[in-house]
């Protein structure tokens, strides 16, 4: 199951939310989202964990409560939707 994080503090490190939500079961990949030219976070990160009643688990336990100083929000994620290739107009 793959799972938003929003609301994350930027000081947030990907090793940070493994051991958040390895507490509710195997987490194959914890992901943080950056700008891609400053590098600085964008507040909201990726958890994928194999097992569906342990994903489910981890959001309702992790929804709505304070991690590190925010309250962050937890869903299941949705797809990503495809964007059409961007051209730079010159």
């Amino acid at each position: 199951m793959n799972i938003y994080i929003g609301n994350l503090p930027y000081s947030v490190s990907e090793d940070d939310l493994r051991e958040a939500f390895s507490q509710f079961g195997q987490v194959n990949s914890a992901n943080i989202i950056t700008d891609k030219f400053s590098g600085r976070s964008k507040g909201f990160g990726f958890v994928d964990m194999p097992s569906d009643s342990e994903g489910r688990e981890a959001i309702d336990a992790m929804n709505d409560k304070d991690f590190k100083g925010r309250t962050i929000k937890v869903n299941e994620a949705r797809p990503r939707e495809e964007r059409p290739v961007r051209r730079d107009r010159n």
